[in-house]
């Protein structure tokens, strides 16, 4: 006799739509907004962990992205330093949600055209049309003046002024909430 969930057929790989911005686009997005970045190539990095080796010489803070639904089906995306210390149990009520868990690779690949291991605020590129996103930035880390993330990509890092990524998030359409996430 067969077992029927063994023969479930595995799930197809992740893949981008031509929908989504690549990073060629974003950079010409970000020019379209004279917004000056500066980016460095390196290995691709999957973890804050992995990323300290190669951003010792890039100025600014670096930041993680975390992509987030809660019970009544709203995405999130909260960016902030990658030292600080997010409980998604107390998140909800610093941020008006409800109950938070992390989004599936799945959607975040649909909705910010981006793999797990490169989510970043400029994703959001992808959900200029949908708004589907509620963006959540870090209070410390918009008074920071440099701020670094992932060009779309995990193997590079842009740097960016705190101004300029808040016009870059508004031009695609969000208005984001900060918040103090310490």
């Amino acid at each position: 006799m067969s077992n029927p969930a063994a023969e479930t057929a595995p799930s197809a790989p992740l893949s981008l739509s031509p929908r989504h911005a690549s990073r060629a686009g974003l950079m010409a997005f970000l020019d379209g907004l004279d917004i000056r970045t500066s980016t460095v190539d390196h290995p691709p990095i999957m973890t804050v962990d992995d990323g300290h080796q190669f951003w010792a010489d890039i100025p600014g803070v670096h930041c993680k992205n975390l992509f987030l639904r809660d019970a009544k089906k709203q995405t999130w995306l909260v960016v902030a330093p990658i030292d600080r210390q997010i409980d998604l149990k107390t998140l909800p009520d610093r941020i008006g949600s409800k109950r938070l868990s992390f989004g599936s690779a799945e959607r975040l690949v649909d909705m910010l055209g981006v793999f797990p291991g490169s989510v970043t605020p400029f994703s959001l590129i992808n959900d200029r049309d949908a708004q589907a996103v509620r963006v959540v930035l870090d209070q410390w880390m918009m008074d920071q003046p440099l701020l670094n993330y992932h060009p779309l990509e995990n193997t590079a890092t842009t740097t960016i002024s705190n101004t300029d990524l808040l016009t870059f998030v508004r031009a695609c359409g969000h208005d984001p909430q900060i918040a103090a996430l310490a």
